[in-house]
This record gives structure tokens, sequence and C-alpha cells, in this order.
């Protein structure tokens, strides 16, 4: 990358230089030409820290799919926030988003404030809770986005946001628009 910048900075330095030295002792105040200016680009890689282990601000806690190789989903055990140690992933054991004894979990059986389930278009599709008795919870198979009937619950198997077909669906590995995890804090 250095070697490039060189040969472009020699470049410039050849073409900018007078050709003769006829040129050189015929006094024209002006150059023959003039060279615009160059604005190159860095050539180093941007930094980007892909093991950052600090919490989103704004409350996103990932994807919610069964896509093991998107960068964002849960299933993703490298990524960063499927793996078990993400500092407020749902798949870490001590956080306050994946314990089981957490208020917030999505984890605890007896949660009350559990995260949000956003679709990429927008629709709220429930909690993502193993409280069974939560009214919003995507497992309780009374309620509107845990029921099998229902349009807007990601386990009916026919529906825009349950089916394996559906790009926004959390079923379809190859999905494209997966719902979005979010904490309610």
């Amino acid at each position: 990358m250095k070697l490039l910048r060189l040969l472009l900075v020699g470049l410039i330095v050849v073409l900018g230089t007078a050709p003769t030295v006829a040129a050189q002792e015929d006094a024209t105040p002006f150059p023959l030409f003039e060279l615009p200016a160059l604005v190159l680009p860095s050539l180093d890689p941007p930094t980007w820290d892909r093991f950052d282990r600090h919490a989103p601000e704004d409350g996103y806690l990932g994807e919610l799919t069964e896509n093991p190789y998107r960068q964002d989903s849960i299933a993703n055990p490298y990524g960063r926030f499927g793996n078990p140690y993400a500092p407020n992933g749902i798949n870490n054991p001590y956080s306050a988003s994946g314990s089981p004894d957490s208020p917030s979990s999505a984890t605890n059986p007896y949660a009350t404030d559990p995260p949000l389930i956003i679709g990429s278009d927008g629709q709220s599709l429930g909690r993502l809770s193993a409280n069974t008795y939560l009214r919003d919870s995507v497992t309780n198979p009374y309620g509107r986005y845990g029921s099998t009937f229902s349009p807007d619950s990601i386990t009916n198997p026919y529906g825009r946001y349950g089916s394996s077909y559906s790009p926004l669906s959390p079923t379809n590995p190859y999905a494209t628009r997966p719902p979005r995890i979010i904490d309610p804090k």
C-alpha cells in the first residue's frame, strides 16, 4: 500500500518538473501546466473491533433468526450477540437478558419485563420470554403472539412471521430481514 503511494507521489513530482534546462531558463512566471490537487484516500483498512464486548446503548440485543452465520444472530456462537460471554446477551446466563433469575430475562419462566421482538417492518411481535403466563409472550399458546393461529405470531407456520419461507421469519434460515430483539428499558 505504501509502495503505491510512493509511486503516485513520484509520478506527480516527475510530471510537475520542467522537462528541459531550456524551459527552466525561460523566465516564464507561470508553470507550463497545473496539476489539480489530488486527494488520496487512506489505503489502510478501517479499524473495526468485531470482539467489542460493550453492551449496546440503544437496547439492541441482536436478531432472532436460526441462521448461525448472520453477524447479529443470537444463534451465532461467535457473534457479538450470540456468544455466551456477551455482556447483555440472551445466551449469557449471568447477564440481565439471559439470567434465569432476572425479571427482564428471556430465559426466566417468571419474567415480567422480557425483551421485545420487533419485525423489520416495525410490527411488534411480542416478548421473547419463557414465561407462558405472560400475555405478550411468544410461548403463551393462548396469547396473540404465541398462538399458532394468530397472524402476528412467530409460531404460526402459515403466517407472515412464522413461515419458514418468509424473509421476515425467524424460522427461515435464509431470512433477509429477521426480527430484532430490543431491551424494553
